[in-house]
């Protein structure tokens, strides 16, 4: 079967532009797609909130640990984790270290939190879908079949940016930060848990939004927008932009607690030029080949 011509892939494409939706038809999508994220998220908020009380005491894990003064391995943080699961185990019961309640609604509010974290996480592949549903009436018919692919991975990304703030980044930025105030300043400590939760919310939300650097890459790559060479020869940059956010993203001022998140957040950009180099668009070849 004879390839279609350049002059016949022109054509199809300009009756695709000649059947894109217009500004209002883009607010009226846009709209829709929010009303779907916002059922999603409602409805994992409603699940999240029956378990509000278990999630709390998982995310609390960390604090304890770095409260203790000894170092936890990731594998002694997952065996807690279980055990809040299965048996509703306290982690805060014979801790050293409290989060407190300065206001009688701080408990309540705490719940609100807690699940929508939680919601957020647990809709995040839905909502991943939506925001490709959205964008996807103005790409190409031959570009709209990476959406499985993208909606995929991106979600994985998402998950494992999580994964990695929990296990690694956060608990390496409250060490520092308990260990400085206690032992370097002489404060006693007294956490406010929503406090202490709304640091580990920005953290953890951060890096799921970080770790979708590589989809993000793939995608511009793929539609030939940018190639891989581009990304390589801008890498000097690509290392201050990383620097700069990493620095953001870990509250402490420790050059170790920083590069902990610095370092991966380079490999997912180095991760994303080898992804780019592999699946990136050849324009010349698929001309040619076309």
């Amino acid at each position: 079967m004879a390839r279609p011509t350049d002059n016949e892939e022109e054509l199809a494409d300009q009756e695709e532009l000649q059947g894109q939706m217009s500004f209002l038809d883009h607010l009226e999508e846009l709209r829709k797609r929010l009303i779907r994220m916002l059922i999603a998220v409602g409805v994992a908020f409603g699940v999240c909130w029956y378990y509000a009380g278990k999630i709390y005491k998982v995310i609390a894990i960390p604090i304890v640990a770095a409260g203790s003064g000894v170092k936890v391995s990731p594998l002694a943080e997952l065996k807690q984790v279980w055990a809040v699961i299965r048996y509703n185990a306290n982690p805060l019961a014979d801790s050293a270290i409290k989060l407190n309640m300065f206001k009688p609604t701080d408990g309540f509010n705490m719940a609100i939190k807690v699940a929508f974290l939680g919601a957020i996480f647990l809709a995040s592949p839905f909502i991943i879908g939506q925001i490709w549903m959205f964008i996807s009436p103005g790409l190409y018919t031959r570009e709209r079949r990476y959406a499985l692919p993208f909606i995929f991975s991106s979600s994985i990304l998402f998950l494992l940016g999580g994964v990695f703030g929990y296990f690694v980044a956060f608990p390496f930025a409250m060490n520092f930060l308990l260990q400085y105030g206690q032992h370097d300043m002489g404060m006693t400590t007294t956490i406010s848990g929503l406090e202490y939760f709304d640091q580990f919310i920005a953290i953890e939300l951060s890096l799921g939004i970080v770790f979708e650097l590589p989809a993000l890459m793939f995608l511009l790559s793929r539609f030939g927008l940018v190639s891989a060479a581009f990304f390589l020869k801008n890498t000097k940059y690509a290392i201050l932009v990383i620097f700069i956010v990493a620095a953001v993203i870990t509250p402490t001022t420790d050059i170790p607690d920083m590069m902990v998140v610095a370092i991966p957040m380079l490999g997912l950009y180095l991760f994303g030029v080898a992804v780019a180099f592999l699946f990136g668009k050849k324009r010349k070849t698929e001309e040619t080949a076309d």
